[in-house]
């Protein structure tokens, strides 16, 4: 924590079980969710386990790092973002499970996914009064906030394989797409009045599906406009990135990664 830090700051850094929403956290986000691309592909397709048991297991592994969020009395960034991990590779299997098993298609996952955020959104202003994405404090809040990331997420992947697929733009323009879109909600942060909670849910839901296309622009063959990396190498690689960058965040926040205390170091 740095000195110039205000007691407001101070006392919100010792409370919110969330990190604050600065330019690194969305570049951590969006290794995230390119990490649960090419991870859940990793278990479904590499390993060929398929969209069902790949489901389950991310789904095991998402319960047990929300159960270490929920049992923590504050942030701490390794849990934290290892269950933002585990909600982009359940988002990643859930949507093909539903995509190509069910054989709901991309337009009709994606609607009904967008639908169900807009519901969980709703109902969470109506019961708590507010959107939060910052402060997060109240159990309640907590419930909301995680619930509302991993439908986000699901519709994120398939909103990106709608892009590239069905609307014929490939992984690479696709990306570019998704990265415009995300630039012009900053740009309405910047020069609007527009809600911030809406915002960044805007945001986070687009940082999603520009996680897949990156995430397929690496791993898919070259005839589907991919590099053909592997998808265990290329998985791999982004975690150790992703690590060494919740490190840099932390320290720069004058934090260890794994507080207890949140006091200051």
């Amino acid at each position: 924590m740095t000195d110039g830090q205000t007691d407001e700051a101070r006392g919100f850094d010792l409370l919110s079980k969330v990190p604050r929403v600065t330019l690194m956290f969305w570049i951590i986000k969006i290794f995230a969710t390119t990490l649960g691309e090419t991870g859940g592909d990793a278990v479904t397709m590499t390993l060929q386990l398929g969209y069902a048991v790949g489901s389950l297991i991310f789904l095991a592994f998402f319960a047990v790092t929300l159960a270490a969020q929920v049992a923590s009395k504050r942030y701490h960034p390794f849990v934290y973002w290892a269950v933002v991990v585990a909600t982009t590779t359940v988002g990643t299997t859930m949507s093909d499970y539903f995509d190509r098993t069910l054989g709901l298609g991309y337009v009709k996952s994606s609607a009904i996914l967008l639908c169900l955020v807009l519901v969980i959104l709703f109902v969470w202003r109506r019961v708590t009064g507010r959107l939060e994405f910052e402060n997060i404090t109240d159990r309640r809040d907590e419930v909301f906030y995680w619930l509302t990331i991993l439908v986000s997420n699901t519709l994120g992947t398939a909103l990106g394989d709608f892009t590239a697929d069905d609307l014929g733009l490939g992984f690479q323009r696709g990306a570019l797409v998704f990265a415009g879109l995300i630039a012009l909600v900053a740009a309405l942060h910047y020069f609007t009045k527009l809600s911030d909670s809406v915002l960044f849910w805007a945001a986070y839901i687009l940082t999603r599906p520009l996680g897949a296309t990156l995430g397929d622009t690496l791993t898919k063959p070259p005839d589907q406009g991919g590099l053909n990396l592997s998808r265990i190498t290329s998985s791999l690689v982004i975690a150790a990135v992703m690590v060494v960058l919740i490190i840099l965040s932390s320290r720069r926040l004058g934090r260890s990664p794994e507080y207890s205390d949140g006091a200051p170091t």
